[in-house]
């Protein structure tokens, strides 16, 4: 399998959102945090011809799944959501930082880590990440992790906003630079790719863990 994946920057923040193929030229496809106007999303979709599988979300921040009803709307995919995450979808972010409030939806399968799914010709190992959010998931598949809002190139998720936890997020870190190879490539939920050992070699948030 020779995995493609596409970044897109969606929403007001910027959020990457990604479309995730086991090889080019496929056509089922899974769709990781959709946090903007999907307009341009689905003319891609519809330009490489995909079937959309499913959404899965990596946490329920609003820059997260802004764009979540819409393209539900539109395919009919199931959403997958870490159970956890549930309240953060009735708490009003958008609106509390001057956005339209979000479109409500309801995710087709809970998640609480640990699952595989098999999705669009894809095995993806579902991850509990907590610290920036208390259901924060990752999603991991043929040597790469989603990673959301755990981990950034160079730094690592906020943990001062409701549901975050400082300790709770160097473990999270601490448990993924053990379990996961150097050369695992991280997606994560803004700015560019990145790989674990590269953070763990320059990353201020990780280096000390690399001396543990």
């Amino acid at each position: 399998m020779s995995l493609v994946v596409d970044r897109y920057e969606l929403g007001p923040l910027q959020t990457n959102c990604y479309v995730v193929r086991s090889e080019r030229g496929v056509t089922d496809a899974v769709v990781v945090d959709p946090g903007g106007d999907v307009t341009q999303l689905r003319l891609e979709l519809a330009r490489m011809g995909a079937k959309l599988a499913a959404i899965l979300l990596t946490h329920g921040h609003w820059d997260h799944v802004l764009g979540v009803a819409e393209l539900v709307e539109a395919t009919g995919a199931p959403v997958y959501l870490g159970e956890a995450e549930l309240p953060e979808l009735e708490s009003g972010g958008p609106e509390l930082m001057g956005f339209p409030p979000l479109r409500s939806f309801t995710p087709d399968h809970l998640l609480a880590g640990g699952e595989t799914l098999e999705l669009a010709g894809l095995e993806i190992g579902v991850v509990l990440v907590p610290g920036h959010r208390p259901g924060h998931l990752a999603f991991v598949l043929d040597g790469c992790i989603f990673s959301g809002d755990v981990l950034f190139r160079g730094s690592v998720g906020r943990a001062d906003l409701p549901g975050g936890d400082w300790p709770t997020l160097l473990a999270t870190l601490e448990m993924l630079v053990l379990r996961f190879p150097p050369e695992t490539v991280v997606y994560s939920g803004h700015g560019p790719e990145t790989t674990l050992g590269a953070e763990l070699r320059s990353n201020p948030f990780l280096t000390e863990l690399g001396t543990r």
